[in-house]
């Protein structure tokens, strides 16, 4: 019988088992990488990205602020690019996250690190590309070929071995366990899509998300996913500020999507999810909590960091089908192409 499912289904399918291939033959490089850190010990960090690439860079943020205390910076790459600004980052550290590693942009603000004095690191699915060859170490997230336009295996790997590396630098046994476990609690997550959700949209070409913390990145992450895939109109707000300005344009049955950890901001998630959702919007959140808001089903893992990376991979497996149940191709977007090179 022939496979009628999309590439980017396939894709998704396979992200359990990335990860756990990045875990048996990347772990070496993030080690290096992860003691190169802790002897050095800096300050700061500071991350380089665009698209999905970003918003692993943001996730890493938090993750290094609230595991180590480090604050992390992110630098727009036309700084090295298209200003030629030199670089003071003497004694830091400079993250850099590319599926590709080949965007002119982010390897400029590299080699523009580097020059300025940090210890650059590229998180890349090829070792060889010039973002790796422009880096002191290279994380490898030996996620195989990646053919869809929309990054999903790229973006849970990169994520994942950016996790791996702060967690071992900091040597917080519990999170490195953590992630280790990723592949069961991925390969349930999977099989996750979210009907209710794929059902609130049917009528609805615009919708926000939202996360704090952690999943703030995720959130990000899924908006664009919305825009890309399904070709609707996405905003993602941290829970923070919904109630701020942008909970104005809701109506009945607008979608919101909120996702949440099982961490310290849950709570406050919840809470705003459920004043939205009593605003007659039709709201959907990740949380046992949810009083007023849809509650979704989602996998657990061992750590709050790591929860987050299970509710990425069923948005994906939920997101695909709304494109095709839209009669839209997930694998090739309109406009989009695989790699986009930046100057």
């Amino acid at each position: 019988m022939n496979d009628t499912s999309s590439q980017m289904r396939r894709e998704i399918l396979q992200i359990p088992q990335a990860v756990d291939r990045l875990l048996t033959d990347g772990t070496p490089a993030i080690r290096a990488a992860a003691d190169a850190l802790r002897a050095l010990d800096p300050p700061m960090l500071a991350t380089v990205a665009r698209g999905s690439s970003d918003h692993v860079a943001t996730y890493l943020k938090y993750v290094s602020e609230l595991l180590m205390g480090v604050p992390v910076a992110s630098i727009g790459p036309s700084v090295a690019s298209i200003y030629k600004a030199p670089l003071k980052l003497q004694g830091s550290a400079c993250i850099s996250v590319s599926q590709s590693g080949q965007s002119p942009d982010i390897v400029d603000l590299a080699k523009s690190a580097g020059r300025g004095g940090a210890l650059t690191v590229a998180i890349t699915n090829n070792p060889d590309s010039p973002l790796a060859l422009a880096s002191r170490h290279c994380l490898d997230i030996h996620a195989g070929p990646e053919l869809s336009v929309a990054a999903t295996k790229t973006f849970v790997t990169s994520l994942v071995a950016g996790m791996l590396m702060l967690a071992e630098w900091r040597g917080e046994d519990g999170l490195v366990k953590a992630i280790h476990n990723l592949p069961e609690a991925l390969e349930q997550a999977t099989r996750i899509d979210w009907p209710e959700v794929r059902a609130a949209t049917t009528n609805w070409d615009s919708l926000y998300t939202v996360g704090r913390g952690p999943a703030f990145a995720i959130s990000n992450e899924a908006a664009l996913k919305f825009k890309e895939v399904c070709l609707i109109h996405a905003e993602s707000y941290s829970s923070a500020e919904l109630l701020h300005g942008p909970v104005s344009i809701v109506g009945q049955g607008f979608p919101v999507l909120g996702f949440a950890a099982n961490d310290a901001a849950e709570d406050a998630l919840v809470q705003v999810a459920d004043q939205v959702a009593a605003k007659g919007a039709a709201v959907f959140v990740t949380s046992t909590k949810a009083r007023t808001a849809t509650k979704l089903d989602h996998v657990g893992t061992d750590h709050p960091l790591t929860d987050s990376i299970a509710l990425i991979v069923s948005f994906y497996a939920m997101v695909e089908k709304t494109a095709t149940e839209r009669g839209i191709d997930p694998d090739t977007p309109r406009h989009l192409k695989k790699v986009t090179e930046t100057v």
